[in-house]
């Protein structure tokens, strides 16, 4: 009675066996396997150039991107990717840190080509975005380059950065005439400078911008002499004043936002201003008697 069961076992198998070795069914082959289709590999995300972002928010990496027809705040205008030793990290550079330094000076780089212009000689802004930690952790190696419209009042002034709602791209934003550019300026009743136009009475015209090597933005102002002296050779290249024809004039400057600073923006801004007097027209190409004061 006991081996019983093990006769039932053993019939079973045979039976098993013997349908492997049967003919299969028409129209197949008789592998179970070599016809799955093959699971496709994972993807990585990666951000898209020309894309809008209605957020300001630097750190989203699954962004929904809006039409830059409608209104957005971000234009991430191109992607570029960490290679060598910044590569390798564990983790990704901290936004806003010195080791993305590299990484904005690209994104200035293409920014420039982008608007057609200096972007710092307008009202814009330039940030080098990384991947996120689960997104670096992934393989994802890229940074992200979006430029933003700053408002005029805090823009001219260093202020903390105010990011303006845009409609439309910034492609090519700074070439020709631009309501983006920086012109003529007066002054508020709290001394900040307010934008103006040349044919309107003003005091100050901005008239470019240099680089400064200095690492911390708090040096600047340790010898603003120095820098004076460097922003009233930008006044005389404004002004078509010849060399050996220098002239006194004034001038003023202002540094980026803490913000930008620590985006990697080195520019100072400089601005001629007439002395006291109001003026109601351009200083540009004038010469220097334009901008003689006493």
């Amino acid at each position: 009675m006991r081996r019983q069961p093990s006769l039932v076992v053993a019939a079973a198998l045979t039976a098993v066996l013997v349908s492997a070795c049967a003919t299969p069914p028409a129209g197949t082959d008789g592998e179970l396997v070599d016809d799955w289709r093959e699971l496709p590999a994972a993807q990585q995300f990666t951000p898209r150039a020309g894309d809008c972002h209605a957020i300001a928010d630097p750190t989203v990496e699954n962004y929904q991107p809006v039409d830059c027809r409608q209104p957005h705040v971000l234009e991430t205008f191109h992607v570029g990717t960490f290679t060598g030793e910044l590569a390798e990290r564990p983790t990704p550079p901290r936004f806003h840190s010195a080791v993305m330094h590299p990484a904005f000076a690209e994104c200035d780089a293409k920014a420039r080509a982008f608007v057609g212009g200096d972007w710092r000689d307008g009202r814009l802004g330039v940030q080098a975005v990384p991947p996120s930690v689960p997104g670096w952790q992934g393989g994802a190696r890229w940074f992200r380059c979006d430029l933003f419209v700053l408002s005029g009042d805090r823009n001219a002034n260093g202020s903390p950065d105010s990011i303006m709602q845009q409609v439309g791209s910034l492609r090519d934003a700074l070439t020709g005439t631009s309501p983006l550019e920086h012109t003529c300026f007066d002054l508020y009743d709290h001394g900040g400078l307010k934008a103006t136009r040349c044919a309107d009475p003003h005091r100050y015209e901005y008239v470019g911008i240099w680089t400064t090597p200095v690492q911390r933005r708090a040096d600047v102002d340790r010898d603003p002499e120095a820098v004076h002296a460097r922003c009233r050779t930008l006044v005389y290249r404004y002004a078509k004043v010849p060399a050996g024809r220098e002239v006194r004039t004034g001038t003023t400057y202002r540094l980026p936002s803490e913000q930008g600073w620590a985006r990697g923006d080195r520019g100072v801004r400089c601005y001629f201003w007439t002395g006291g007097p109001t003026i109601n027209r351009s200083v540009r190409g004038s010469g220097a008697s334009a901008i003689k004061i006493p």
